[in-house]
């Protein structure tokens, strides 16, 4: 009890020297609660609003692949079970509906027809924010929330839109998928909203011309009054056998259209590497900051020693602070990791890289984790910095300068070469030119970092030695700061680890992800290097097949190459993982260059794939090999490997025949052509197709806005980390500097002017900082190098020299801001307030 009230009065009373701490643990609660949140809610959303609101029971078919292996372990088998969602759906066989229809106590099947279309009205997109385009047959808007609101039923040649389009009855619009380009009269305007899909109605006997499908793609179920819906699902799907599958209750959903529903994968992946970033360094900068703290109070521990206090009562004590000033540190803390997230979250929404309907979700277990994780790592770093503090013996109070006991170099030496054993084993093993190169980049920094915070009184050492001696050329004063930053070594570690913190993680993840925007550049100016002219669609996502395939017939095109994007899942072990892949169809002369090292893409006919190098290798294939893959829709295929290529990335790992493409991705529009031919191409294609545009092939913007969204969504994690590094940078100078106090005031003493001081610490600073961006360059150099060798053999230290510069600069000026303006403050004090204790 006289513990917690001296700690609870030694707060009170020291409130400044408490801010820092507080400042700190503030942030790392913020970050952690912010970041926290955005990861639970993308793991917790839903797949959306239910489109079938007014079924009974959805059937469908498969909406994503399942594999299970089984392993045996001796006594036991091992089940695992592994699934992908598809980007499709493959039609159910027209007769499922009359089966359906058929089974006792269902009262009315409707047959559902989904595909995903673009509108354009004058040549202008039309649309609706944040949401998928989506059409169907009119017959199932009685199972969807959309009532009519004004017009009528569409008959042939005519369509029927929600009322968020903001179209009017009798307007034109133009009407755009996989099949063709149409006309169609706006015949009347829908009430209601599902979030994330826009409506399109068209007449159900005008639904397989436009659409392109074979069947239906659902079937809404309606059972009839007072039946037993268990027994009438059970007989159901007896009935349907493994021909499709019966969705109900909030499954229902999953029987959409699953590009109409939103994708969280990929949000989880970002997520959760936002969490990793903002968790390990405000993990990092608090343990250092609390560390400094502790030392800092090395004389009135010391003091206390004297007075009779024994070790254990002095650890507690400062647990017991450290531990009220979270508590207090956490309660503005929480909302600001809430509005953090919100707004995370609103930035990544405008970049594509989460779904628009994306919310924030508040969940109490999330913040209360935030604040045990935050109490638990500064208890944990004033229990390791108070063993240490505590053991100093009361004599030691009678001093001028108390010093704790040191760590041997040994510990040290060993923590530190584990550490660095792990980042090289990750950057010499885990393939950093696949999809978690960014990832393990962090990964290897950050062991780097904390090998580098073990060995940090050796190597600043070390550093200081050499960087003292440059300092001691400018005169007295730098001969002085020398001896200061040498003598202080440890005080030097705690504020130029954080200033490392800060420029290897923030320069590693900037320059990773310059590089493989240059690299992806690059590869992509190379595929088009063949090429003259680029034609793409300006009022929708891409153009039919069709009608790239009546460009590529112009007189003046001797060689074309028409591209449709889509996704292919490939069995991996057991795992199902999707791939960007290519539909490709090309004519004449060749107009792409994918770069293939191994067997011929004229060879890409009905059957064959071709299989970028990465892929592979990490497979295993080879020309000839006859792997199997899901196409969008659920498909099944053996394809022949005929080619292996080196210019995927922007691309994708997989190139399969445009035809088969097209037959199975719902939306199965190419999304450009390549053509090559007399210099007139461009103009004939502007005379004949106004809604196309045909421009310069190596326009470096062609087909960049996928990499610009991904480099954006790279410098915006950037932006999060050095939001807080910097703040914890400041926070730590200021502690650091307002310890120093008696020292200052003894040196004024003394017959040290105020400027005098002031230019001693600036020549500190500059040493120091220099050491943090020699170890920051040092670790950021060594991922970022290995880094760029695995994207595509070259060594670099960065992709801009400028870029680098301005990181380097940036954070230097940072250090030196730093370090100057709490000195002012502490020297410009009259009175020598230190003097006073």
């Amino acid at each position: 009890m006289m513990t917690a009230k001296l700690a609870m009065a030694s707060v009170r009373h020291r409130l400044g020297s408490f801010a820092g701490t507080f400042l700190t643990a503030f942030l790392a609660v913020a970050l952690i609660a912010g970041s926290g949140l955005l990861l639970w809610s993308v793991l917790t959303a839903g797949p959306g609003a239910d489109r079938f609101a007014a079924a009974d029971a959805v059937v469908a078919g498969e909406r994503s692949v399942v594999l299970t292996t089984a392993t045996d372990k001796g006594d036991k088998v091992k089940v695992k079970t592994k699934d992908e969602r598809l980007t499709g759906a493959q039609p159910l066989p027209q007769e499922v509906a009359g089966t359906v229809a058929a089974t006792r106590g269902v009262a009315e099947a409707v047959a559902d027809y989904a595909f995903p279309v673009a509108l354009d009205v004058e040549g202008k997109p039309l649309g609706v924010p944040d949401a998928t385009t989506v059409a169907h047959g009119w017959s199932s808007a009685a199972l969807t929330p959309y009532p009519l609101r004004e017009g009528a039923a569409p008959r042939t040649g005519e369509v029927v839109l929600q009322r968020q389009f903001g179209v009017h009855i009798g307007q034109t619009v133009r009407l755009t998928t996989r099949t063709g380009a149409r006309d169609l009269r706006v015949a009347g305007v829908t009430e209601g909203d599902v979030p994330g899909q826009a409506a399109v109605f068209v007449t159900d006997s005008q639904v397989a011309e436009l659409s392109g499908l074979t069947g239906p793609t659902a079937v809404g179920v309606r059972f009839e009054s007072g039946v037993d819906g268990a027994a009438a699902l059970t007989q159901l799907q007896n009935r349907l056998g493994g021909a499709a599958t019966v969705y109900t209750g909030t499954d229902k959903v999953a029987g959409d259209l699953p590009g109409a529903v939103p994708d969280y994968i990929g949000a989880i992946s970002i997520f959760g590497f936002v969490l990793g970033i903002t968790g390990f360094a405000a993990v990092f900068v608090l343990i250092g900051t609390v560390s400094l703290a502790v030392r800092q109070r090395l004389r009135e521990l010391a003091l206390l020693r004297t007075a009779g206090a024994t070790p254990r009562q002095l650890r507690r004590m400062l647990r017991m602070e450290i531990s009220l000033v979270t508590l207090v540190a956490a309660v503005p803390g929480l909302p600001a990791g809430v509005l953090a997230a919100e707004l995370i979250a609103g930035r990544f929404r405008e970049l594509g890289a989460v779904p628009p309907q994306f919310t924030v979700s508040l969940n109490a277990i999330v913040l209360i984790a935030a604040v045990v994780l935050g109490l638990l790592v500064t208890v944990l770093a004033t229990g390791v910095a108070a063993s240490r503090a505590v053991r100093i013996m009361p004599t030691q109070a009678l001093r001028e300068t108390v010093t704790v006991g040191r760590v041997g170099r040994l510990p040290r030496t060993i923590v530190a070469a584990v550490l660095v054993a792990g980042a090289v084993a990750v950057l010499s093993l885990v393939p950093l030119g696949g999809p978690f190169g960014m990832g393990m980049g962090f990964v290897s920094c950050s062991l780097l970092l904390c090998a580098a915070a073990a060995l940090g009184p050796i190597l600043v050492g070390a550093l200081t030695a050499v960087l003292s001696r440059l300092a001691a050329l400018t005169g007295v004063l730098g001969r002085v700061a020398g001896a200061m930053t040498r003598a202080e070594s440890r005080r030097v570690v705690g504020v130029a680890i954080p200033l490392t913190l800060m420029f290897a993680i923030n320069a590693t993840m900037l320059l990773n992800g310059d590089i493989l925007s240059a690299v992806t550049a690059g590869q992509q100016a190379t595929r088009m290097a063949p090429a003259t002219i680029r034609v793409a669609a300006t009022n929708a996502p891409g153009l039919p097949l069709a009608t790239a395939t009546q460009v590529a017939a112009l007189p003046a095109v001797t060689g074309s190459a028409a591209t449709l994007g889509t996704r292919v899942v490939v069995d991996e072990g057991g795992k199902p993982e999707d791939y960007a892949a290519q539909g490709l169809l090309a004519t004449g002369e060749r107009a792409l260059d994918l770069g293939v090292t191994v067997g011929d893409l004229a060879n890409l006919g009905d059957g064959a794939v071709a299989v970028s190098g990465p892929l592979a290798e990490s497979r295993g294939w080879q020309v000839g090999d006859r792997p199997a893959f899901w196409l969008a829709d659920s498909t099944r295929v053996e394809l022949t490997v005929v080619a292996v290529y080196t210019n995927w990335r922007g691309f994708g790992d997989l190139v399969l025949p445009g035809g088969l493409v097209a037959a199975h991705d719902p939306r199965g529009l190419v999304n450009a052509l390549y053509l090559r031919g007399a210099p007139d191409v461009a103009s004939a294609v502007a005379d004949r197709w106004p809604t196309l545009a045909a421009t310069d092939a190596q326009d470096p913007r062609a087909g960049t806005a996928d990499v610009q969204n991904q480099q954006a969504a790279w410098e915006l994690m950037v932006v999060i980390s050095l939001g807080f590094t910097a703040i914890a940078v400041v926070n730590t100078f200021a502690i650091a500097t307002g310890a120093r106090r008696r020292e200052f005031a003894d040196l004024r003493l003394a017959g040290a002017t105020a400027r005098q001081l002031h230019r001693m610490l600036g020549r500190e600073t500059l040493i120091t900082v220099a050491v943090a961006l020699v170890l920051g360059c040092v670790i950021s150099g060594a991922v970022v190098s290995t880094f760029s060798v695995a994207q595509d053999g070259q060594w670099r230290l960065f992709a801009e020299p400028l870029r680098y510069l301005e990181m380097l600069g940036g954070v230097g000026l940072l250090g030196v801001v730093a370090g100057a303006v709490p000195a002012r403050i502490v020297i410009g004090r009259r009175s020598l307030p230190a003097i006073k204790g």
